[in-house]
């Protein structure tokens, strides 16, 4: 008998993952990696929505939990995983420099904002009004940890790969079976997926779709991220990754001409060099209606869990989220309103 079964292993089947280590649970994870979310992920840490100039929610508890995190797993999985650097924020206008100026003073953004306008000292870059610095942003490479904790999980005999079949998914007083797994709790962690869970798709999960160019680009030499009107990054040897863009209708992981014309168009607004599309990714995020995650209890089946509904800032909000969801699932922790699945459950029972 397993303490918890977990169906996926992106950011929140990983970090749930930990937070059953950390307590000595046993467990065991079942993905098929059909969904791509977490491998073509930008992978920034950046507390600030850099749209607005607004602290993005419970920013600072998640960042304060998140670094620790990466570096714990960086020990663990013998790999390099988080990369700080600098973020940049491209100003457009006069304009924008002094909504910059006012944010940084507002409660809770003054850490985070640096209130020194860095000038443009790149010739292959059009900034003519320089640049705001967000404090304490980096990168994790999220390619390299699915991969190095997958293969953790299967020198383990803790991993299964195969496409859950929650037909298969049998309800029992004190636990659930799934084929030959008997586990007292089961934690869906499927991201997008959801939506073909029959005992969850009444979540209301929408889904976007985000696709990254990667370029080579030898004469840039840039070592900072920047945030224009699209994202450059910087991976090493001369390669960027830039995007992404947010597409609601098309729900499938290809990548698609109509996204990558899209991304070039904005990116030739600010680079002044030669460069190479040397490959394009894609994959849809879990999105939630309100921009807020989604954990908790099955409104009937208590057995059974849900960690998802990340968007665009899983590197942030996984480690928050999953500690949240195991102290409600072992204890009478109430978990917040804003994170509680319970929010819909209305829905659910309208259905």
């Amino acid at each position: 008998m397993l303490d918890y079964l977990i169906v996926g292993l992106g950011l929140a089947g990983i970090s749930f993952c930990e937070q059953l280590v950390k307590h000595g649970r046993s467990y065991t994870v079942i993905s098929d990696t059909s969904q791509t979310s977490t491998l073509v992920a930008g992978g920034l840490y950046n507390p600030v929505i850099l749209k607005r100039f607004t602290l993005a929610w419970k920013a600072k508890e998640q960042l304060a939990m998140a670094i620790p995190f990466y570096s714990d797993l960086e020990k663990k999985l013998g790999v390099k995983l988080n990369y700080p650097l600098p973020v940049y924020r491209r100003f457009a206008s006069i304009e924008e420099q002094n909504l910059w100026f006012e944010a940084s003073d507002k409660k809770g953004l003054a850490e985070f904002l640096s209130t020194e306008i860095h000038p443009n000292k790149n010739p292959n870059i059009d900034a003519p009004f320089g640049y705001g610095e967000v404090l304490g942003a980096g990168r994790i490479d999220t390619r390299t940890l699915v991969s190095s904790y997958m293969a953790y999980l299967i020198a383990r005999d803790f991993f299964a790969k195969e496409t859950f079949d929650h037909s298969e998914l049998q309800i029992k007083a004190d636990h659930i079976q799934y084929k030959s797994f008997k586990a007292r709790r089961i934690v869906f962690a499927e991201g997008f997926g959801m939506k073909q869970n029959p005992f969850f798709n009444y979540l209301p999960i929408q889904g976007s779709k985000g696709e990254y160019l990667f370029i080579k680009a030898p004469d840039l030499k840039e070592k900072s991220a920047i945030k224009s009107s699209i994202f450059c990054i910087p991976e090493g040897n001369d390669i960027y990754r830039i995007g992404a863009n947010y597409a609601r209708e098309d729900k499938t992981n290809a990548p698609t001409d109509a996204a990558k014309r899209e991304l070039l168009k904005k990116w030739d607004g600010f680079i002044r060099c030669d460069y190479e599309v040397v490959d394009h990714v894609a994959g849809v995020r879990p999105t939630v209606s309100d921009r807020k995650p989604l954990v908790g209890q099955h409104p009937e089946h208590h057995a059974m869990y849900v960690l998802n509904g990340f968007g665009s800032r899983g590197v942030m909000t996984g480690p928050y989220a999953s500690e949240r969801l195991y102290k409600s699932s072992t204890s009478d922790y109430f978990l917040d309103k804003e994170l509680n699945l319970a929010r819909f459950t209305g829905k659910y029972f309208q259905n």
